[in-house]
Formats: C-alpha cells, sequence, structure tokens
C-alpha cells in the first residue's frame, strides 16, 4: 500500500505533527508499505542527530503567508498558493492508495480536497489547536470544515478532543481516538536507575524538576518559575531544568533572576529525544503548568520513565489523571502556590510511578499499540472505498 502523508511539518521539527508522520512512515516500512510525504519545509536546520534519516521521499511545498492584515483577511494570494499546492501534489496523490492528512493550513486542507476528489480514501488526524480554536466561516471557503466533513475518518490525539469536536457540532461517523506514541527510549526507572541516569547527567542536586515544552506562554513556565521560591524554601536542595527553546527564554532567565532562584532554575535549550529520556529517568517530578493540552507527550514520557507528572487543569492533562490516577496530580491553572503545594508535597515524600501505570502504557501508547491501531483504521477506510467503487 502506497500511503502519503501530508503533514506542515517533519523531522528535525520536534511539533506532535512533525513526529506522529515520521513514526507512522518508519512502521509503514516495517510492514512492508510505501510512504511518502508532502511537508512544508523543516523549520530548523537539519543537524546531526536532530535530523533523523527520513522512513520515504518527501516533497516539499514553500509555506506561504500573506504580509499584512489586510491580505491575510481577504486571502490574497491563497488562490495562488493552492494553485502552487495542487501542481506539486496532485501527481503524488493520484498515484497513493490512502491519503493520511495531519492537521490544518492550506497544504493540508487543500491536499484533502485534491484527495477526494481523485476518489482517495482519507484518513484526517487532528492534534490539538485545529479544533480548539475551531470557528466555521461565514463567507467563502471552509477547507477545514469540507476536509473534516470529506474525510474517510478522523482520528483525535486525545478523548476530550474529540469531546470537544462533538460539541462544537462536529459530530459525524468514523470518529477515533488514537493516542500520541511514546518511543521505547522513555524506559521506566528505578531508584538505582534514576541515581545513574543523574550521574551521567551531572545533577549534584537532592531534588530534580523536570519541564519539557517549547518556551511559549501556553506552556506556563512562567508560572513554575514563580512557585520556585516557595519550592526552594521548603526543599532547598532542588534544581528545575526546562527543555526547550522559543522567544520567552530571556524573559524566563530575567523571571528566576527577579525571584532570586537563578541559581535553581537551569534552561537547556532544545535537547534532543535521547537526552530527554535520560532527564525523565533523573527526575523526581515532571511539572507540566500548560494552559492548553489536547495531550501532552512529553508528560507520558515522563510516565513511561516511572517519573510521577503534576499537571494543571488542561484539558489533557485532566485526561491523564483519569487515565493514570495519583501518578498525574491535576492543580488550577495559572496558580505558582498551588503547584507549589502540590510540588512541596510530593518531594517530602518522593515515589516512582505504580505498575498500573506501566500497564496503561504498554496497552494504549507504545510504538506497536498505536500502529495497530491506524493500520486497523487504515484497513477499514481502504475496505469501504474499495466496497463503494
Amino acid at each position: 500500500m502506497r500511503i502519503c502523508h501530508v503533514t506542515p511539518h517533519l523531522p528535525p521539527d520536534q511539533a506532535a505533527n512533525a513526529l506522529l508522520p515520521f513514526h507512522l512512515g518508519c512502521w509503514a516500512r516495517e510492514a512492508g508499505d510505501d510512504p511518502v510525504f508532502i511537508a512544508h519545509p523543516p523549520r530548523l536546520a537539519p543537524t546531526g542527530a536532530a535530523a533523523p534519516a527520513l522512513p520515504g521521499p518527501v516533497t516539499f511545498v514553500p509555506s506561504y503567508r500573506a504580509k499584512s492584515r489586510v491580505a491575510r483577511a481577504l486571502k490574497i494570494g491563497s488562490a495562488a498558493a493552492a494553485w502552487r499546492i495542487g501542481r506539486i501534489a496532485a501527481p503524488l496523490i493520484a498515484s497513493a492508495d490512502l491519503v493520511h492528512v495531519h492537521s490544518n493550513g492550506l497544504l493540508a486542507e487543500y491536499c484533502a480536497k485534491l484527495a477526494v476528489r481523485a476518489g482517495k480514501p482519507v484518513v484526517l488526524t487532528l492534534y490539538g489547536t485545529e479544533i480548539w480554536h475551531y470557528r466555521p466561516r461565514r463567507f467563502g471557503p471552509d477547507l477545514f470544515t469540507a476536509a473534516y466533513r470529506s474525510a474517510s475518518a478522523v482520528t483525535f490525539y486525545s478523548r476530550g478532543l474529540l469531546d470537544f469536536a462533538v460539541e462544537l457540532g462536529l459530530d459525524r461517523p468514523g470518529l477515533h481516538v488514537v493516542y500520541p506514541p511514546i518511543a521505547n527510549e522513555f524506559l521506566a526507572a528505578d531508584r538505582d536507575s534514576q541515581r545513574a541516569a543523574r550521574a551521567q547527567l551531572g545533577i549534584t542536586a537532592r531534588h530534580l524538576l523536570l519541564n519539557v515544552k517549547r518556551l511559549h506562554p501556553l506552556a506556563g513556565q512562567r508560572f513554575l518559575i514563580e512557585a520556585m521560591p516557595a519550592i526552594v524554601a521548603a526543599h532547598p536542595d532542588t534544581t528545575l531544568v526546562v527543555c526547550g527553546t522559543g522567544t520567552l527564554v530571556e524573559e524566563l532567565a530575567a523571571t528566576a533572576r527577579r525571584l532570586g532562584v537563578e541559581r535553581h532554575v537551569r534552561l537547556a535549550g532544545l535537547v534532543d529525544n535521547a537526552t530527554v529520556a535520560v532527564y525523565n529517568r533523573a527526575a523526581d517530578l515532571f511539572v507540566l503548568p500548560s494552559l492548553l493540552e489536547a495531550c501532552p507527550t512529553v508528560a507520558l514520557e515522563a510516565l513511561a520513565c516511572g517519573t510521577p507528572v503534576i499537571s494543571s487543569d488542561n484539558p489533557g492533562g485532566v485526561e491523564l489523571h483519569g487515565l493514570f490516577g495519583d501518578d498525574v496530580e491535576v492543580v488550577p491553572r495559572e496558580s505558582p502556590g498551588a503547584l507549589a503545594d502540590a510540588v512541596i508535597a510530593a518531594l517530602t515524600e518522593p515515589r516512582r510511578t505504580r505498575g498500573a501505570t506501566s500497564d496503561t502504557l504498554e496497552r494504549e501508547f507504545r510504538p506497536k499499540a498505536v500502529a495497530s491501531n491506524y493500520y486497523r483504521i487504515y484497513r477499514a477506510v481502504a475496505d469501504l472505498k474499495a466496497r463503494a467503487t
């Protein structure tokens, strides 16, 4: 089977809608299928280990964004961009047996239209922002809603995301929840493995807190740093490591200095997955103060390493609490005080995650399980299309 993935991102970009298409392509290769990709060029310069070899040929389509608000409002240039997408993508879509469209945007939405026009089964995967910020267009073409309605199947990154789509009036047949895959390099660590990971990283503090997210207002790292004075007052030998890069790096560093906790906060920058796994094994707690999450893969990776999670009450954190119980504690968003109280209590009696958490991860989140779920959907939509013709 030739599977054409249409996605705005691919590695070395680290977005969820870059990593899942990459993994799906790898699994397709292992299954003897033929994956091909249509994507925008990567935002990050591919260097060394940050740029894994892709599992199939990639056709890059330059991204387009109008320079002025007026041009964006009037969709000036969108027609020309769609024509360019069609010229480049139509032959690849015509040669595919199935088209898997990831996320939204003109590239994804217009390729979904081309695939439906070519009579190809389409699987649409939604990651979060497409639904959290969904508003049907009142005027002009609504390519996203058309792609959503015409897809053979739609998969969501979380149950909460699917439920919210239904609340918005987007109920339809063929809706599925397929959770994100947790790479096998994220392995459970007992106390001995935790000490070994800390030695590998050169961490000497008694307590280690970890956050892995892009430095963006929605990630909420500011609230975690604002919680650090109270945490350090209760547990003086505590270090917070934040793995990620973004526009807020200087602001977060300044906040740590202003609060007098700069010695306890390490902004580690962009860190490769292998090193993130070591940090997760080394940590006492993974702290996720995000304002909005669908299904936070970074928190799942921490759980897979045996590290409990403290999350704000964003939708993804609440859903993970339902799945994993006390191994994911939930506190109110934008509340440094509540965050500090939860961290202080957890560090007073540190522990690793329960066996039931590991069982749930193996059943729902490991690559073999996720690949099986997607292939079940692929077979169903391919059979449905075959019967229709």
